[in-house]
């Protein structure tokens, strides 16, 4: 989440006319995340989230992205849905952007996950692949391996500016991983893709629902196991804890046994997501415009997260016990 689009009271004031919430209470912008405009709405029928979808997110992905939160509701998972105008339309414009409201969902994210809550996002991933089985709309993962060496050439040249040689660096791991990836034949469906602490919330230690399906596409099972791996896993050193990822894959395979080519992947699975998030960072921190409400996110994280992988033999290295 984040804020590049400026509301204008009138504005919202014209947008909010074709919905029954009642009046605003208070509007104000929410700064985390990189991708799209959004802003917390109170109403006096309710509390809700604004969303105006910026230029990575393409138009015509709106209906997979709002259609998936209904049909995941449907099938027993928490997370927001979207709220139709009185026209019975959930994707409007605003501002000359593509909005859309969505229910606000109770919780608070952790900043310091345990291997308990790691172990309870485990059983929700899992959950969410069953969940999402039957959706009858696709959406290709754009930001799988055939959408990392674009961004990589739009980086080359300046990437010297963040780290040295790290142009050397992403060339020789995408000339390791693009035939890796093109060799796997994995369990596939619909996957979050984006499933950091900030988008899972927790009533005390209980999760109470998962948030921001923006990145959501089909792609591999355990490639969403990957990205969790790499998001929840490391302390703040950038050490990997196996106690945390031996409690996200028991959780995970207890709601849906992996399969054994799926553990065979994980290393593989896991550089890829690293070098996808080191790339995405990249990108944004060298274009992200002066003066955007937006946390900048350190891309050389994701560097000491993908040395860690690269030297990992097998699943185990994650904690994984058969």
């Amino acid at each position: 989440m984040a804020v590049y689009t400026e509301v204008p009271y009138d504005e919202l004031a014209a947008f909010l006319r074709a919905y029954d919430i009642g009046d605003v209470l208070s509007f104000k912008g929410i700064a985390e995340g990189v991708e799209n405009s959004n802003y917390l709405l109170d109403a006096t029928r309710g509390r809700f989230i604004l969303t105006l979808y910026e230029k990575r997110v393409n138009r015509d992905d709106l209906p997979f992205f709002l259609g998936l939160l209904e049909h995941l509701s449907a099938n027993g998972l928490t997370c927001p849905q979207p709220v139709a105008a009185r026209d019975g339309q959930a994707l409007r414009e605003l501002c000359g952007r593509p909005a859309a409201l969505v229910t606000f969902l109770e919780g608070v994210s952790v900043r310091r996950p345990t291997a308990r809550h790691c172990a309870a996002l485990g059983t929700a991933l899992a959950r969410l692949h069953e969940a999402g089985r039957g959706f009858p709309l696709r959406r290709p993962n754009a930001l799988s391996v055939g959408g990392w060496r674009p961004m990589a050439e739009a980086a080359r040249g300046r990437s010297h500016a963040v780290a040295p040689e790290l142009d050397e660096a992403i060339a020789a791991e995408l000339d390791f991983l693009e035939p890796a990836f093109a060799a796997l034949d994995l369990p596939q469906g619909v996957i979050h893709a984006d499933l950091f602490p900030n988008n899972v919330f927790f009533l005390g230690d209980e999760l109470s629902g998962l948030i921001d399906f923006y990145f959501a596409c089909d792609d591999a099972f355990a490639y969403d196991v990957a990205i969790c791996l790499n998001a929840w896993c490391f302390e703040a050193d950038q050490s990997f804890n196996v106690t945390k990822g031996q409690a996200l894959l028991s959780a995970y395979h207890a709601a849906r046994p992996f399969l054994p080519q799926e553990i065979a992947a994980l290393p593989t699975l896991a550089r890829g997501a690293a070098i996808r998030f080191l790339l995405t960072r990249l990108v944004d921190w060298l274009d992200t415009p002066p003066g955007a409400l937006v946390k900048k996110l350190d891309p050389l994280e994701y560097l000491k997260k993908l040395r860690f992988h690269q030297s990992a033999a097998d699943a185990s290295a994650f904690g994984w016990r058969p």
